[in-house]
């Protein structure tokens, strides 16, 4: 009965790779390979908006006026976004960590119970645009790249506090008391003993939030507009209009700025799946 069930189970999971296959090229190859291809035509055969080959390569062309429209925005942008994310990403680990750190070693109480309900009511709760736009221009940091790396750590902090508050779980206390036995203070405790111990699930939070941030659209447009701090996904209205769009500008600066975060994903992928598992595991 057993030898008559493992043929069968082993068919149900071809069948369950051939459909996962399936969506993922659906999903995310074929329009990605669309982007690639029409960034490669002219403005005229980009316009009839056709999954064919262009009759002439015009990737130089293209691509020397997308990084030229309105005085290099795009580099300008590439700056921008590169600088908010660095930010954002150092202080959310570094908070985070230590977060984590002091809610996973506390004993319950209800000073922790209320941090932990606030934390977990950051990943539910929906974020309130405009008391955030209000505070942001009563403290003199609206439309500014310090105003909403503030804003984005606070949307990313409750995620990877969770995580590392897992993660500092599976680490023994022992090694807490050793530290402070051979006479650590808290800050060398955390940063010298503790924090080493978290490279996993720092390596998972720092690609995590980059691709993130990075690739965030919708908090730039309501905290940073303008175009004197703009960011990589905001050029896209370089080559859109109401009555006029030139698709192949506009996929071929598509493609430039998906290139760099899609590259970051892959190469870390497997760091990604390790951090996130390893807590678990432990």
């Amino acid at each position: 009965m057993s030898r008559r069930a493992r043929p069968a189970g082993r068919g149900r999971d071809v069948v369950k790779s051939i459909v996962s296959l399936a969506v993922v090229l659906v999903l995310f190859v074929v329009p990605f390979a669309f982007i690639v291809v029409t960034a490669l035509k002219s403005r005229s055969e980009s316009a009839e908006l056709r999954f064919t080959w262009p009759s002439e390569l015009h990737l130089i062309d293209n691509l020397v006026t997308v990084l030229e429209t309105r005085q290099y925005m795009l580099v300008r942008a590439f700056i921008n976004s590169t600088v908010l994310t660095v930010a954002t990403v150092v202080v959310v680990v570094v908070l985070a960590a230590m977060l984590g750190y002091v809610l996973a070693r506390r004993h319950p109480s209800r000073v922790r119970s209320a941090i932990s309900a606030i934390i977990l009511a950051g990943l539910i709760v929906p974020a309130a645009i405009v008391p955030t736009v209000w505070l942001l221009q009563a403290i003199g940091l609206y439309r500014t790249i310090p105003g909403l790396t503030l804003v984005l750590v606070a949307y990313g902090l409750p995620f990877c506090t969770v995580l590392y508050r897992a993660f500092v779980s599976t680490i023994p206390r022992e090694l807490d008391e050793a530290a402070m036995i051979d006479g650590a203070g808290p800050a060398r405790l955390f940063f010298s003993v503790i924090f080493p111990l978290l490279r996993s699930i720092t390596i998972t939070v720092v690609i995590i939030q980059s691709v993130s941030v990075f690739n965030d659209f919708l908090h730039p447009l309501y905290y940073l507009p303008g175009n004197e701090n703009v960011t990589v996904q905001l050029t896209l209205y370089n080559f859109q209009s109401q009555f006029n769009t030139q698709w192949n500008l506009l996929f071929m600066n598509i493609l430039l700025i998906t290139v760099p975060p899609l590259v970051m994903f892959i190469l870390f992928s497997r760091r990604i799946v390790s951090g996130m598992t390893s807590g678990a595991l432990k």
